[in-house]
């Protein structure tokens, strides 16, 4: 009898161990760390296997951005007036290349002229400004902030020059390299060339990936493995849609306001605006600060017509284009945006900056999900559901007890 007591009586090990929730959470960190190693050590299997991927991964992420603008268009006639897809697709892709036909005859030449002038005169361009604030400087009220201007002018160009530096030595070493060259060229000339077969396959069936994934996940999680491909398809497409959308949009208005006050170089500086605003936040006053150099050095009238015009874009970009193009479907708080573009931009340079907020969205909704997931089967949070109830029951019971 006692020996029956003996075996069925917790032990310390049971106790403080296999039952203690922190222990077990431990082992699970401790098992990720684990796997982790354990993909290190068999890197000679993993590293051809991301050189295919990194290959692959160019034609791709252009037909993907593409597919992102097409596919709701595809999918409107599909739906609302029955034209087959194919057809849909072969009037975008003659569309498309009518428009840059277009482009290419019409717009490329003005926009390549002003970037060829812009480069051969940013030179003198930013000696004069240099000379232009040094000059300002001579003012006895500026005498205190004199030397700390001159120190911010000296590192900055000291920064230009290593950058052009090692950009050119950088250059150089490639055209060195036959290999590189012709490897380069090859890739860029593949990428183009496969990225529109693709994009065709991807708007002709691409809306059938969904299920196709979801038959691979067990029966009982095949419901909610669809809602997560939904989810995490809306969130990619919601920020690509919305940031080429809105960078296009705010080309055309610099274009256009650059153009009505004369800027040197207008057109030019608007296509760069729209690029660096694929960079949030940052993105917009990285693209003004050129701007505003030439616009200092050509008049001081200039630089206030700059100034207007700045001003009535980012009205029309905040009050009109943004809230209606994006919205809020990131559902990103403005500081967990700007932290994200700094971290990622420290780990991975640019790349990160571009591809960091896609991917925290895919994460967020996958460690969401995972994480209700789990919600509902620990026992950690049955627990808290048991107090709640109890608390409801305890509250029952005070009000018959007042009632009485």
């Amino acid at each position: 009898m006692d020996n029956k007591t003996n075996l069925k009586r917790p032990t310390l090990f049971k106790d403080w161990f296999l039952n203690n929730r922190f222990t077990i959470f431990l082992l699970n960190i401790l098992l990720f760390f684990l796997i982790i190693f354990l993909f290190e050590q068999i890197s000679f299997i993993l590293n051809p296997a991301w050189m295919f991927f990194c290959a692959i991964l160019p034609p791709l992420l252009l037909a993907l951005v593409q597919y992102y603008m097409m596919n709701p268009i595809v999918d409107f006639f599909e739906q609302k007036l029955k034209v087959p897809r194919t057809v849909t697709i072969l009037v975008l892709f003659l569309l498309v290349l009518g428009a840059l036909i277009w482009i290419i005859n019409s717009l490329l030449p003005i926009i390549q002229n002003q970037v060829d002038a812009l480069i051969k005169n940013w030179p003198n361009i930013w000696d004069t400004s240099v000379k232009t604030i040094q000059n300002l400087l001579h003012d006895p009220h500026l005498k205190g902030v004199k030397s700390n201007i001159n120190s911010v002018i000296d590192s900055i160009e000291k920064t230009l020059f290593k950058s052009w530096q090692d950009t050119g030595t950088a250059a150089l070493t490639n055209i060195s390299s036959a290999v590189s060259v012709i490897t380069m060229i090859f890739m860029t000339f593949m990428t183009l060339l496969t990225a529109p077969f693709v994009l065709f396959y991807m708007l002709k069936d691409g809306h059938q990936l969904n299920g196709y994934l979801t038959k691979f996940a067990p029966r009982r999680w095949q419901d909610s493995f669809s809602r997560l491909l939904h989810d995490i398809n809306e969130a990619i497409s919601a920020y690509i849609r919305g940031q080429i959308t809105v960078a296009v949009w705010v080309g055309i208005i610099y274009a256009i306001g650059y153009n009505i006050i004369g800027l040197p170089y207008g057109s030019a500086l608007a296509v760069l605006a729209a690029f660096m605003l694929l960079i949030p936040y940052f993105g917009t006053f990285i693209a003004l600060i050129p701007v505003l150099i030439i616009a200092s050095i050509t008049s001081w009238g200039m630089l206030i017509n700059v100034l207007i015009v700045f001003a009535i874009e980012q009205t029309i970009e905040t009050r009109f284009i943004s809230p209606i193009i994006v919205g809020n479907k990131m559902k990103m708080h403005p500081i967990t945006t700007i932290l994200l573009l700094i971290g990622a931009s420290a780990v991975w340079g640019l790349w990160g900056v571009i591809f960091g907020i896609p991917i925290y969205a895919v994460v967020k909704i996958v460690v969401s999900r995972s994480f209700n997931y789990f919600k509902s089967v620990s026992r950690f949070y049955n627990d808290e559901d048991l107090f709640e109830i109890g608390k409801e029951n305890q509250t029952k019971l005070d009000l018959g007890d007042k009632n009485d």
